[in-house]
């Protein structure tokens, strides 16, 4: 569920008309609802309450505004970094260290002395050279590292190809087979804890089939591990659970389904688990509110072009994928037309043929479903500056990130003293 809803045909965020947040921030701009934010945070906890004190770590990557991530952490949730600057962000944000998992198949040296300094509850370890390059950093600190090894398990997510991360020809970590000699070796290795293992197979799942294949996995490496002597205290199962972006399409798994799934698999394990959702609990939580340029009528279709470009949402252009696009303050009838933006690059649509509300120039519409991977994902190509995002919260708005200015773009670029102007 979220909260934007239509109250005397006028779109709300909560309780504030997108109109009138238009006309205080201007467009394009992110718009995060507080209410659906603390809602998802407590539907996900209260989905795994029976579980032994589960972590559920949110992925920053989803949606890394550092307002975002406080809001999430007095929900009580931790936070999955994929990188120094996400782990500095949920810092600041207020998550405690001993909630914070550092995850990604290529951590420098530099961000594993920092996750070090920082105490944070657990690494997950992508790579046989990871782990020794781990142990060395470690030993030359003195802090032991806490280190979970990310399986592979060779599970087919059934997601988009460039969301899926547990097949054998992905990138992400080790194989299954491998992981019991490298366990062993990591109990060996001087500074290194070895703490449990982990598995994340993709993003925006539809079924939860690939999930439990994956977790039943698990569940058999953890019993060899044993068997072997070896302490599993902790099993990391990722996120991925998929929302609903298409209405036409079948919903994804509630997730009191995926969590009835994840008691009965797991039961007798023994370990503490760690979640990793992300676009569970931020995507229907924002949208891109965005304004009409021109309406335009094309050899072959009609064009409806907006101030928001593929630049500011990507995941169209990039994946493929489907937004829904809702008129702010709609119109009878309906017109089918291509909602696009105004980069350069014929790719800049977020709709093809869409049956909509008709539109005209100064209209506002609401691309939804846009609260993960939207603004982390955004560019400044086309030499177009960042677009702001404002946090909602009953009858209250606040700007979390400010609109860049042209001016403050072109002044991250420095010319070299010896090119002349012309």
């Amino acid at each position: 569920m979220d909260h934007f809803e239509f109250r005397g045909g006028v779109l709300h965020a909560e309780d504030v008309p997108l109109p009138a947040l238009a006309d205080s921030v201007g467009t394009p701009a992110y718009v995060y609802s507080a209410a659906t934010l603390r809602r998802h945070a407590q539907v996900v906890r209260a989905t795994l309450a029976d579980l032994d004190d589960p972590l559920v770590a949110f992925a920053v990557k989803a949606n890394p505004n550092v307002a975002v991530l406080r809001l999430l952490a007095t929900e009580g949730l931790g936070a999955d970094v994929v990188s120094e600057g996400e782990m500095r962000r949920a810092l600041a944000a207020g998550v405690p260290p001993s909630r914070i998992v550092f995850s990604g198949v290529g951590k420098t040296d530099a961000e594993l002395a920092a996750a070090l300094a920082e105490g944070i509850y657990q690494i997950n370890v992508e790579s046989e050279s990871e782990l020794r390059r781990l142990s060395r950093i470690a030993v030359a600190t003195g802090i032991a590292a806490p280190v979970a090894l990310r399986v592979n398990p060779d599970v087919d997510a059934g997601t988009l190809p460039k969301i899926s991360t547990g097949k054998a020809e992905n990138k992400f970590g080790i194989p299954l087979p491998r992981i019991p000699d490298l366990y062993a070796e990591a109990a060996r290795l001087p500074g290194i804890r070895p703490v449990g293992i982990a598995t994340h197979i993709g993003s925006q799942l539809l079924s939860l089939d690939p999930l439990e294949a994956a977790y039943r996995r698990l569940g058999a490496l953890i019993a060899e591990l044993r068997g072997r002597g070896l302490p599993v205290e902790r099993a990391d199962l990722g996120g991925g659970l998929g929302i609903p972006y298409d209405p036409s399409l079948p919903k994804p798994p509630e997730p009191a389904a995926w969590g009835a799934m994840v008691a009965r698999v797991t039961a007798g394990w023994g370990v503490r688990l760690l979640f990793e959702p992300g676009r569970l609990i931020a995507g229907n939580a924002g949208l891109l509110l965005a304004r009409v340029v021109t309406v335009k009528q094309g050899a072959a279709k009609r064009f409806v072009v907006l101030d928001a470009a593929m630049n500011d949402l990507i995941r169209p252009t990039l994946y493929g994928v489907y937004h829904d696009i809702r008129a702010v303050t709609p119109r009878d009838g309906c017109a089918v037309a291509s909602v696009v933006g105004p980069v350069c690059e014929t790719g800049d649509s977020f709709a093809e043929d869409r049956a909509l509300s008709p539109l005209a120039e100064g209209d506002l519409v609401a691309l939804m479903t846009a609260g993960a991977y939207g603004a982390t994902m955004a560019s400044t190509y086309n030499s177009r500056p960042l677009v702001p995002e404002v946090l909602v919260d009953g009858a209250r708005f606040a700007v979390i990130r400010p609109r860049q200015t042209i001016d403050e773009l072109i002044a991250a670029d420095h010319v070299p003293d010896w090119l002349e102007t012309p």
